[in-house]
């Protein structure tokens, strides 16, 4: 496949929950050889336990510590994709280190979209309250600038199919000059 043979680098998909990064992730890794990694799973493997117990035990904060320290272990990586936490744009060094070390990719779905896809889950430990579309609302507030900051390409994932989903990403990708990883050391 020509495509495949520009494409250089890693691939990191930001978005709040429910936007399809695990999916679309698998998938684009997939089509282009890569080694897939979701930082929620890498995060729940290396404590031994799940997202939503961590949050409960320790807080965001501590859960964000670990978070920022599975980013940075796994940026470094080549020829990766990688599916981010919804939060984790939320710290700039974050922010920094996606974009330094490869092509980050925002998807984006409205919120009734996201509260669809996201509704029954009982793994969103930010969504286990009264209101889960008034907190769906009020991150997309927050995170939607930070998350248009740091992307190189913005994709709309409302409705749509992954496999046309990813083949478009791959044409977007495609005509993108391709980001290299600094020189080791800095």
């Amino acid at each position: 496949m020509p495509a495949m043979e520009k494409l250089a680098g890693n691939f990191f998909l930001v978005g709040l929950m429910g936007a399809g990064k695990t999916t679309v992730g698998r998938a684009l890794a997939r089509r282009t050889d890569r080694t897939f990694y979701d930082s929620d799973h890498e995060i729940e493997a290396r404590t031994g336990v799940r997202v939503a117990t961590i949050f409960d035990i320790e807080g965001e904060l501590r859960f964000r510590d670990r978070e920022t320290s599975v980013i940075a272990d796994l940026a470094r990586l080549d020829n990766i994709v990688l599916a981010t936490g919804g939060g984790a744009i939320i710290r700039p060094q974050n922010r920094a280190c996606l974009s330094a070390h490869g092509t980050v990719i925002y998807l984006r779905a409205t919120i009734d979209d996201l509260l669809a896809r996201t509704l029954h889950d009982k793994n969103r430990p930010l969504l286990q309250i009264a209101d889960p579309r008034a907190k769906l609302e009020s991150l997309f507030q927050e995170r939607d600038p930070l998350y248009r900051e740091v992307a190189d390409i913005v994709v709309d994932t409302t409705q749509q199919n992954v496999s046309l989903l990813v083949a478009r990403l791959m044409e977007q990708l495609a005509g993108l000059p391709p980001k290299h990883r600094p020189a080791q050391g800095s």
